[in-house]
């Protein structure tokens, strides 16, 4: 079989038998054609069944310069991917089961101050469709911490102003109820009822957030718009989408929020993935400790 037809078979699976969200099926889809198109066009390899041990190895060699993360992520997917070509009597032999997949690291997501946060807000001054839409999105990320896929997806009907709540659909197709604040609701209402039938103009559309041509926003273009933003606000951290969710979460944290209820707001299936906030809350302790008690403070 050709690599790009294993590679179709495989989504197809993933799409109907899995049911897994078109957001991780593209990240499981783009690592496997990144490892495929390396092969292909170093070794002129162009049928699956022809790939072997040493064509994984070289890949792994080269792609030495990703993060650890990146690497295990990679790994993942073309193990999984393998998996299911042995399953399917497409390949004899699954060649990732001569690879190790290393533990993974502790990895801390970096989080934005209060005051770096009401900064990046206080920045975006609401005085078109455009400047309303970006400061609702804002908004809701760090009031709600949806993940930057839900937030694209949210609909009018998603919306409940009056009961300040928002629903969506995360990872697994599974639906989650997460409160909104009173100025998130007050800025969404003037968003809805003031500026957004600007951006609709004469189209038809159930989205929340859409560009100038009625489109749903999508990730990539949420992504640009919130690094101009904060290039505008004057903060020097790298921020990101998931930046605004793991701050979310970790206020909520410092602030004695429990973090079963975290959790349930950030759509966990399982709370050890929840328990990564702990460790960036006693970080911070630990930092305030060293600079604020006499004894921990460095000599002058």
């Amino acid at each position: 079989m050709k690599n790009r037809d294993a590679i179709l078979e495989y989504k197809q699976y993933l799409i109907v038998e899995k049911g897994l969200s078109q957001n991780t099926i593209e990240n499981y889809i783009r690592d496997i054609q990144h490892c495929i198109t390396y092969i292909e066009e170093s070794f002129q390899i162009y049928d699956i069944d022809n790939i072997e041990k040493d064509h994984i190895y070289q890949y792994l060699k080269e792609i030495y310069y990703m993060s650890e993360r990146s690497i295990q992520r990679h790994m993942v997917s073309l193990r999984q991917f393998y998996i299911f070509l042995v399953k399917e009597n497409i390949v004899k032999v699954n060649i990732m089961s001569y690879f190790e997949i290393g533990k993974k690291g502790q990895y801390l997501p970096e989080v934005l101050t209060l005051d770096e946060v009401t900064q990046l807000i206080q920045s975006i001054q609401v005085k078109d469709a455009i400047s309303s839409r970006n400061r609702c999105m804002v908004e809701l990320l760090y009031s709600s911490g949806l993940r930057v896929s839900e937030l694209c997806h949210l609909t009018l009907y998603n919306i409940n102003i009056q009961k300040r709540f928002v629903k969506c659909i995360g990872k697994g197709n599974k639906e989650r109820i997460v409160p909104m604040n009173q100025i998130v609701c007050q800025l969404l209402k003037e968003y809805i009822e003031k500026y957004r039938p600007q951006l609709c103009k004469d189209t038809k559309t159930q989205y929340l957030f859409i560009d100038k041509k009625a489109m749903p926003i999508q990730r990539d273009n949420f992504y640009h718009i919130l690094q101009n933003l904060v290039k505008e606000s004057g903060i020097q951290k790298h921020v990101t989408p998931h930046t605004l969710r793991h701050t979310f979460a970790t206020h909520l944290l410092e602030n004695n929020a429990d973090l079963r209820a975290i959790q349930e707001m950030l759509g966990h299936s399982d709370i050890s993935t929840t328990t990564i906030y702990t460790h960036v809350s006693n970080k911070k302790i630990i930092e305030d400790y060293t600079r604020a008690h006499p004894r921990a403070r460095k000599k002058e």
